[in-house]
């Protein structure tokens, strides 16, 4: 591994004198959890934010019609709600309510049939048959140790405090999560629950580590659920922003930065961007050598995402998907892994595999009384100019015949409309960059210590490093730690 030489910081803005601790820019989900962090240690923090709104990836706005309102980007929360450090700030007090479907997922099959993973291990085990054995011998350890997996699993390489947690995760997320599905189920239905939960992230089934998406959201959704946040992914970010002014925070918007010169004089400044990004704003101060492995970080691939008012609820044929609040449509693993297959070979998928997510069902504040609001997307190769929107929806309506029929608005974005909603997302890709096996250990190089970058003060926080993409906070978290480590130690007092 390369270790990070430190090189001084341009001359600051005005005098050189700090007049904050920290200075963070981006307010998604991961920047304004490393301001909370240097805030709650008693930091002068200011968050700057190129948008006129906060959030990042979790903006809720009215995509189609007034009165609906839509989650921009993401929607789900198992990682949010199983966040070790999430779960520690008070944002109950601060607004954030979670709403719990009555069945967190459900994955509808050509026949009327479908496979669900429901809270509790002995519902799903019975909609499992034969294979109801083999699924709690996976997933309940996992999720009977939820809070030191996570405290272990979404964290940067480090020598584990608790072992167990993580062997149990280790023995099955290296492989492949056609071939461990395979080996340990033998029924079609759970084979298709978890391709397509494996299916979440951004490379074919037929690859390491696939498993190990669908290892720990499986586990996330019998240990705390998948739910949402009432009034929409909005209210995380709000909850996160209200604790920063509590603990005397200051947050800009409409502050686009550009270069590190345009920065007020600060002790520490933590950048909630991606590696392309970094290169624009610091580049011309960074290590040649930094700056050409920044340039080979690699981004996987993009989104389709749909948006619709609806006249009513999705009229699914399998009765499960209709108290599902999230429902992956792609029929069976077989086609889930074609889907998937075909994107990473650079084409879309004719038979794409959709994520469907369906809040008003559980919370009424998305719509008005009587209609419905649904989310969904595809995967698309990077920078994918296409559109999808067809396809998308005749996935849906294989199985919710007359699904059409009860649209009446829709907003659609590809890679690019995502990108420039948020920069971070770089040619629609929402995981900040390719999680494949070499880029989940060299995030976002390979150096230890992934948070600092090689001038003295300059940390990043971003999806791109450690634990990598989720609405968790652990990014933030872990890299503002670093920054109280190497850059602010006695700050505050």
């Amino acid at each position: 591994m390369h270790t990070v030489r430190t090189a001084a910081l341009p001359p600051p803005v005005g005098n050189g004198h700090p007049v904050v601790d920290a200075v963070v820019v981006g307010a998604g989900p991961n920047g304004l959890s490393a301001a909370v962090a240097l805030a709650m240690e008693g930091c002068r923090v200011v968050v700057l934010e190129a948008k006129p709104s906060i959030g990042g990836g979790a903006r809720t706005e009215e995509l189609t019609l007034p009165g609906f309102r839509h989650d921009v980007c993401s929607a789900v929360h198992p990682l949010g709600i199983g966040s070790p450090f999430l779960r520690r700030l008070p944002l109950e007090e601060h607004g954030l309510e979670w709403v719990h479907p009555e069945t967190p997922l459900a994955h509808p099959l050509d026949g009327g049939d479908a496979a669900v993973l429901e809270r509790s291990f002995a519902r799903t085990a019975v909609g499992l048959g034969a294979d109801g054995t083999a699924w709690r011998e996976v997933f309940e350890p996992l999720a009977g140790s939820w809070g030191a997996l996570a405290e272990e699993a979404l964290a940067p390489l480090h020598r584990p405090r608790r072992v167990g947690p993580l062997l149990r995760l280790a023995a099955g997320a290296w492989r492949p999560a056609s071939s461990f599905a395979e080996a340990r189920f033998s029924g079609e239905t759970a084979r298709a629950l978890f391709a397509g939960i494996a299916a979440h992230g951004m490379i074919p089934l037929s690859r390491r580590p696939s498993s190990a998406v669908a290892l720990i959201l499986g586990a996330a959704g019998h240990a705390v659920g998948w739910p949402f946040a009432r009034g929409g992914s909005a209210r995380i970010v709000e909850a996160l922003a209200s604790v920063i002014a509590e603990k005397g925070g200051e947050i800009l918007t409409g502050r686009e930065v550009s270069a590190l010169e345009e920065l007020p004089p600060a002790r520490a400044v933590l950048l909630d961007v991606t590696p392309w990004q970094l290169l624009r704003i610091a580049g011309p101060h960074l290590p040649l050598g930094y700056r050409r492995r920044l340039a080979a970080f690699r981004y996987g691939p993009g989104v389709f995402k749909v948006d619709w008012a609806l006249d009513g609820p999705i009229p699914w044929t399998a009765e499960a998907c209709r108290r599902a609040g999230t429902v992956h449509v792609g029929g069976y693993a077989a086609e889930v892994a074609t889907a998937k297959s075909a994107v990473d070979q650079g084409r879309a998928a004719e038979r794409p595999f959709v994520l469907v997510a369906q809040p008003s069902l559980f919370d009424s504040s998305r719509a008005p009384e009587g209609r419905h609001v649904a989310w969904a997307y595809c995967h698309v190769p990077n920078g994918w100019k296409g559109d999808e929107t067809a396809r998308i929806e005749a996935q849906i309506e294989r199985f919710a015949p007359g699904f059409g029929e009860l649209v009446a608005g829709r907003s659609t974005r590809g890679p690019s409309e995502i990108e420039s909603h948020n920069a971070n997302c770089v040619g629609g890709d929402i995981w900040g960059g390719l999680m494949d096996l070499r880029q989940s250990i060299a995030r976002p190089v390979t150096v230890i210590g992934p948070y600092a970058t090689p001038l003295r003060g300059v940390f990043l926080c971003s999806a791109s490093t450690p634990p990598g993409p989720g609405v968790h906070g652990m990014c933030g978290a872990h890299a503002a730690r670093a920054a109280l480590r190497v850059a602010l130690s006695g700050a505050g007092g």
